[in-house]
């Protein structure tokens, strides 16, 4: 084994134990990961304030309590909002419920022709109740449970501690990371690195701001249309527009359900369709490209998969960490594109194949090459005269 072969292996021996390392530990990360991700957020605002003259302590801690304060000033806002319309959510159940029973069901049974005791409303009901009770006796069994409120409570409090130490040291942290990488390949890494810091900035400022616009405008949209659980339908498809129609398919199907329930005519169900549809053609033509840009790249496909893959390996960890990983993922993978197509693997064309002609076609062509030949004239013999 050469040198290089050993210094690769050893390199793909560390990646391989830092990865096994985070897998193990996922459980245990949700804290640091959402304290590295406002850190990472509010980096270039301490950045821009160090310009001015501060010291790095000092625009820290400006950064921090402004996030801090709209943080707690969001929080002020929307859990009476969200307490408001879930206690009218929760009143309007029965209606729901009706509606579901005496007009939903029986027009798809009379347009489908399905079996009337398919839909047995009694057993549905039953099953929820089952349901609702069981998640309420697991909630039940975790709030009386010392151990699950002291790690809810250490999680609570460790976000923001770690989130201010690693914000302040942000920029060290890069640099001795930058120190210990091998000097062979630190180039590449500091690359690969910048770009993915472009995407990543372009995806979760972005991404959130078209979120809270999304949520902000579907909320205010069905609330002038006048539908009583719009602006909690509105905040539901906004927080899940980070998967593509995911948000509009949910907030869609809820909101002309409920409006179906509330007034049961064309009118307010057109308006309802009005406001999704001009929500996603401003999502579509304005906010994504002006707040998200084509930076990314990520395909439909690839994120709904980058989502569901994430929730399935880590939890609610990896479906916080799918798209930007998925992101970097995607820059490597240009990477390697661009490595393939400079390789010798791609570039060498080979021998010339050699082209293999049928015997009719052969033929074919030596006949017409003794056609074309010349022939001597016929006459008595006699040679002709030379010439002069």
């Amino acid at each position: 084994m050469t040198a290089q072969d050993s210094r690769r292996w050893q390199l793909l021996a560390i990646v391989a134990v830092i990865i096994y390392l985070v897998y193990l530990l996922a459980p245990v990360l949700m804290p640091f990961a959402i304290a590295a991700m406002l850190a990472y957020l509010g980096d270039p605002l301490a950045d821009r304030l160090e310009k001015f003259g501060m010291g790095r302590t000092l625009a820290v801690t400006i950064v921090f309590v402004v996030l801090l304060l709209l943080t707690v000033g969001a929080l002020l806002v929307l859990i009476p909002l969200i307490s408001r319309q879930v206690d009218n959510l929760i009143q309007n159940l029965p209606r729901y419920g009706e509606w579901v029973r005496n007009t939903a069901l029986p027009w798809l049974q009379a347009k489908l022709r399905l079996d009337p005791h398919m839909f047995d409303t009694g057993r549905l009901v039953d099953a929820v109740k089952e349901h609702i009770g069981s998640i309420g006796t697991v909630l039940g069994k975790l709030s009386r449970s010392g151990v699950g409120v002291l790690m809810w409570m250490t999680n609570l409090v460790l976000i923001p501690v770690v989130a201010f130490y690693l914000l302040r040291d942000w920029d060290r942290l890069v640099a001795w990371v930058d120190a210990m990488l091998p000097r062979s390949i630190e180039p590449t890494v500091a690359r690969l690195a910048h770009e993915s810091d472009k995407v990543l900035g372009a995806f979760v400022r972005g991404q959130l701001l078209v979120m809270m616009a999304l949520g902000l405008f579907y909320g205010a949209g069905l609330s002038v249309v006048g539908l009583s659980v719009g602006p909690l339908i509105g905040m539901v498809a906004g927080l899940l527009s980070f998967v593509p129609y995911l948000g509009f398919i949910i907030g869609f199907g809820a909101a002309v359900i409920a409006v179906l329930v509330q007034y049961g005519d064309w009118t307010h169900l057109l308006l309802v369709c009005g406001v999704f549809t001009i929500g996603q053609l401003l999502e579509g033509y304005v906010l994504v490209p002006k707040l998200v840009g084509d930076k990314i790249g990520l395909h439909p496909v690839a994120v709904i998969f980058a989502v569901l893959a994430g929730g399935y390996l880590a939890g609610f960890l990896g479906v916080l960490l799918a798209l930007p990983a998925a992101s970097v993922i995607l820059v490597l993978l240009r990477y390697l594109t661009e490595r393939y197509r400079a390789s010798e693997l791609y570039m060498n064309t080979g021998p010339a194949a050699a082209v293999e002609v049928p015997a009719d076609v052969t033929e074919a062509s030596a006949d017409r090459e003794v056609a074309a030949t010349p022939q001597a004239p016929v006459g008595d013999g006699k040679s002709a005269p030379p010439a002069p």
